[in-house]
């Protein structure tokens, strides 16, 4: 099944018609034609089927003619992850941990950061392409990136983990874990979260795990705490 995705298309809609790209992609590579289905999702959870009407190569439209809900995970991940130097790490965690599943996730811009400025656009593109991939109808949500000062000050629901190198006593994120219960986890840069990030999130009521007996890069880090959620809540 090849998945489309339109974020602007909901239950009143009827009608739908593709941009240049996609409708290029429709008639010349997959050669949909009158009267072939398509399977299209807003990233709300909704998973659309619609005919083809007109298959033109510019602006192909379809009519649509069923809608399903898929079933909501009984809990939000939210993963708060430090940027990583270079861009095609951070990439390939958004990939797997839109193919794992995952609500939420924040750039964070902490005191070790190497990377200090996070251009959304492409992150957002890498997460659609995860999306219709996996064939999931549900599209995580990128908020905008944030330092880790004001993050750490926001509001949080359910538990909440920082996952830290610091010698201290820390249990594993697995035995810490609840299933579906809400969880927030903070995931640090290359260097770490530096000794005052992790007082700070110590004093916001954030508690320290380890990831394993190893030490992993940050995007592995990020794609082991996401995991770890799922695996408990299967």
């Amino acid at each position: 099944m090849q998945l489309f995705y339109n974020p602007e298309i909901n239950d009143q809609t009827a009608q739908i018609s593709f941009d240049k790209t996609e409708s290029k992609h429709i008639v010349k590579v997959l050669r949909k034609t009158t009267g072939d289905t398509l399977h299209i999702t807003n990233g709300k959870g909704c998973l659309f089927i619609a005919e083809i009407i007109i298959p033109n190569i510019n602006k192909c439209t379809a009519n649509i003619i069923s809608k399903t809900q898929q079933k909501k995970r009984d809990f939000n991940l939210h993963l708060a992850v430090a940027p990583t130097k270079m861009n095609d790490r951070y990439e390939w965690f958004l990939e797997k941990a839109t193919e794992i599943g995952i609500e939420s996730i924040t750039p964070i811009i902490c005191d070790h950061s190497e990377r200090k400025v996070v251009k959304n656009d492409r992150f957002e593109r890498i997460l659609q392409s995860a999306m219709k991939q996996s064939l999931s109808c549900f599209m995580p949500t990128l908020n905008a990136p944030i330092h880790f000062k004001d993050f750490i000050n926001g509001s949080f629901s359910g538990d909440l983990f920082i996952a830290h190198c610091e010698e201290s006593d820390k249990k594993s994120l697995k035995q810490k874990l609840i299933p579906n219960k809400d969880v927030t986890i903070l995931i640090g840069p290359e260097g770490d979260f530096s000794p005052k990030e992790i007082d700070l999130a110590l004093k916001n009521k954030f508690i320290p795990v380890t990831l394993g007996e190893t030490r992993l890069r940050t995007e592995t880090a990020a794609i082991v705490a996401c995991h770890s959620v799922a695996f408990i809540n299967e």
